[in-house]
């Protein structure tokens, strides 16, 4: 087995929620546990921290882990989709899992695959856990997948556990309302572990603070006592004003990343607190090299200049409430959007939040589980967005930079899975 013949096993031999959408969702722990046994329970021969949430865990995972590298530890990093890569997935200080421990991996999973039926997450997991413990990791940074109660993620019980935030996404799994998506999030709170939570209110505040009481777990709500109380963002990052650390430089761009800010440095001073040595300049390295040290990209990336090109992995309608404050303080001739959408998102609501003055270029990635663009471009006109369906995203790209004109910008935008035919990572 070479690592082409490991991917398309891993990918076509086992369920995956990503290209099958619920057919290839399986919630439970069971399986995970299993796995875990059989490779070691690898992920208690290093310390944790757990982040979930709908929109940010994504950038908080990425910028908890280079300030604790700038640190000097050795730092895994699981996070997913990846976008062009699947070694992204599993990277230790910024360094992705070779293609040879992937293919090693997978040969010697074969038989677990048939006897226990895993996932394709499922097993993911375990190979990232394997792999951390390999390479003697300090800490690992843990993203969640799905939820977090019944992920496979869940299985470790961390040093600390991260909430960024809850917005309606995989509602047919997780519940329909915000207070039925948080206590699925909350169930990654684990007893006497502190939690953060980067922001909640309401009856979602009370699920959390209801479950942190049960488990005798230590609640800080990030938006409490914010640790940025100021921030703004342009020429690709972020400046964020901040209560302990001064001014510091955010390598991440958009303005949602000035919230995702103030809950990475409250998860960090809370490791701090627990005697965790984390020192102000490694804070102010990690933040300002976040994207160097770990290769994180498409969140408000700009691709290239006249016409400007920016790419984001926006996806749920939280994420796009944000997406269109974003375009507010943008400054441009002509607004051209590449956008397409998995089937099983709230497209319609999305849609109707998105700016009619703008040119669309409606496409669909190649999965399965891409809304075809002609059906797109039916529910968007619904909502007065007007445009021509592409059949691949590459295509839209290309007809949109056709079209534009040196001052415009065109932003891609809508999934994860659009990015690879778009950027030139």
């Amino acid at each position: 087995m070479n690592y082409s013949e490991a991917l398309h096993y891993l990918y076509h031999q086992l369920p995956s929620f990503e290209r099958q959408g619920a057919s290839g969702y399986k919630p439970g722990l069971q399986t995970s546990l299993a796995l875990d046994r059989l490779t070691g329970c690898p992920h208690r021969s290093y310390r944790c921290i757990h982040v979930a949430g709908t929109n940010g865990k994504g950038s908080t995972s990425h910028l908890m882990a280079s300030t604790l590298q700038m640190q000097g530890y050795k730092v895994g990093l699981y996070t997913s989709p990846h976008i062009m890569d699947f070694r992204e997935r599993i990277k230790v200080n910024g360094e992705k899992i070779s293609e040879d421990e992937v293919v090693d991996f997978t040969q010697r999973c074969r038989e677990w695959v048939f006897e226990m039926q895993p996932t394709f997450f499922e097993l993911t997991t375990a190979m990232a856990f394997e792999h951390f413990k390999r390479k003697e990791v300090d800490v690992a940074v843990i993203e969640v997948g799905l939820g977090g109660r019944l992920d496979s993620t869940n299985i470790i019980t961390p040093i600390l556990s991260v909430i960024t935030n809850i917005s309606a996404d995989h509602t047919q799994f997780l519940g329909a309302t915000p207070a039925e998506i948080a206590a699925e999030k909350a169930g990654i709170i684990k007893s006497h572990i502190p939690v953060v939570v980067g922001e909640a209110d309401g009856e979602v505040r009370e699920v959390f603070e209801r479950k942190a009481s049960a488990m005798e777990a230590p609640i800080i709500f990030a938006q409490d006592k914010p640790e940025v109380t100021d921030g703004s963002c342009s020429h690709g990052h972020c400046i964020i004003q901040t209560r302990r650390y001064g001014t510091l430089k955010n390598e991440l761009n958009g303005l949602y990343q000035i919230k995702n800010s103030n809950t990475a440095l409250t998860a960090i001073h809370a490791l701090q607190n627990m005697g965790i040595e984390i020192d102000e300049e490694a804070i102010r390295q990690g933040f300002a090299r976040v994207v160097s040290n770990t290769g994180l990209f498409c969140r408000w990336q700009t691709l290239q200049e006249q016409p400007r090109v920016i790419c984001d992995s926006a996806h749920n309608v939280g994420a796009f409430k944000q997406i269109v404050r974003q375009l507010q303080a943008e400054h441009y001739d002509a607004l051209r959007i590449v956008i397409g959408f998995m089937a099983d998102k709230d497209v319609d609501h999305i849609l109707s939040l998105l700016p009619t003055h703008a040119t669309y270029y409606f496409t669909q990635a190649s999965t399965p589980r891409a809304l075809p663009a002609e059906q797109l471009q039916q529910k968007a006109s619904l909502h007065a967005l007007h445009g021509k369906p592409y059949p691949t995203a590459a295509a839209a790209k290309q007809a949109a930079l056709a079209d534009a004109h040196p001052a415009d910008l065109i932003l891609i935008t809508g999934s994860f899975y659009l990015l690879p035919e778009t950027t030139n990572q």
